[in-house]
């Protein structure tokens, strides 16, 4: 595995009750199936059109910031 960042997620119980479900009968550790999740929702966003406008907007006038802050 590359570098990697420990990060902290809150769940309302039930959530987290679930999650622990899933993991179990899908044996595997709950990071995992966290990990797994991520990985799916990313590659989902990257499938959307919307966002990927969204996302060359979001590019843009941060390049724009950067260069004025660059000057």
């Amino acid at each position: 595995m590359d570098q990697t960042k420990a990060m902290t997620l809150r769940l309302s119980n039930q959530a987290a009750k679930e999650l622990e479900t899933v993991a179990q009968v899908d044996e595997v550790p709950v990071s995992e199936a966290v990990r797994e999740a991520i990985d799916a929702h990313i590659e989902k966003r990257r499938q959307d059109k919307e966002f990927k406008d969204r996302l060359r907007q979001s590019i843009e006038e941060n390049q724009e910031i950067l260069e004025r802050l660059a000057r």
